[in-house]
């Protein structure tokens, strides 16, 4: 089969170190695979995202040497404007009886009593789930509109991920009811990248390690949706010298700085270090880099990064 995989990044700001990371890698399993590339805009929240931004990373992305086959700035391939599709996909869970309107809010969920994971967040409990109509209409006549969860079986999901190694979860334990439509009408995250993956035929999702605890979920939604899971590729992430991740919105280490710092072959070599790729930083193409590509080099810990 065909190696198909997608780099999918939310513009809402410059990339910076850690985006690149997981970029670079993205390319190259493909490139190493002569697979193909999608780029998705994820750019659900148009609160926060703008086209300007998506412009942006596509520059970024070319100056470091990194195209893609298909995507980028077409409706087709934007969030924004592929609700249909998750309306279409929302229905037939719906369907399946596997969606509940939520009507708790934020302080409830993060109550001290909610159960929470080891990494601190709050596993939902279910009490939505067993509200009654009159109950409902209770709650929306006091002005509460309800986000919309899916109904996780209690059934533990294991997948092997081609960085991390064996990975698995208990949905209804560890994982709960999540949401996959917010109170405001928008479709969450967890249901539009199932979807996007599941219509667009992508089958290697490479991303950060923060997002591995979301692939059982994922996995299981491609089920209940009737698609193919992928396989997935979760990268280590880049940490400040405090631990931090970095983040869009700190600044940390972002396009503009780094290309006042590194021309892209410098850059690229840097990556390529962090990677496990190259001993020593040193300038390099992406291209030059395809044929020593290799998921076995790469880290499976966090990186803590230094840069003066």
């Amino acid at each position: 089969m065909e190696v198909r995989g997608r780099f999918a990044p939310t513009p809402s700001g410059r990339m910076h170190l850690g985006n690149l990371l997981a970029a670079l890698l993205a390319w190259l399993d493909v490139r190493s695979a002569e697979g193909e590339l999608v780029l998705r805009i994820e750019d659900l929240d148009t609160q926060r995202t703008s086209g300007a931004f998506a412009q942006q990373l596509m520059e970024d992305l070319r100056w470091l040497g990194l195209d893609w086959d298909e995507g980028g700035l077409e409706p087709a391939y934007m969030q924004s404007c592929r609700t249909a599709y998750y309306e279409k996909a929302f229905h037939v869970l719906e369907e399946k009886g596997l969606v509940y309107p939520c009507y708790c809010t934020r302080s409830e969920r993060m109550a001290a009593s909610a159960p929470h994971r080891d990494d601190g967040a709050v596993v939902y409990g279910g009490k939505c789930y067993g509200l009654t109509a009159a109950e409902r209409m209770e709650l929306e006549r006091s002005g509460r509109r309800p986000a919309w969860r899916v109904r996780c079986p209690d059934r533990e999901v294991t997948l092997e991920d081609g960085n991390c190694g064996s990975y698995a979860e208990n949905l209804a334990r560890d994982c709960g009811d999540f949401i996959v439509r917010r109170s405001d009408g928008v479709f969450a995250y967890q249901l539009a990248v199932v979807v996007d993956d599941g219509l667009m035929g992508v089958n290697h999702v490479v991303r950060g390690r923060d997002l591995l605890c979301s692939a059982p979920r994922q996995a299981w939604l491609h089920e209940m949706l009737g698609y193919e899971p992928p396989e997935f590729f979760h990268t280590p992430l880049l940490l400040a010298p405090d631990g931090r991740r970095l983040a869009k919105r700190d600044h940390d280490l972002d396009m503009g700085a780094l290309q006042d710092q590194y021309t892209p072959e410098e850059l690229t070599g840097l990556l390529a270090c962090y990677a496990g790729l190259l001993e020593h930083p040193e300038k390099v193409t992406a291209k030059e880099l395809v044929s020593q590509f290799s998921w076995a080099k790469v880290p499976k810990n966090d990186i803590v990064v230094c840069l003066s």
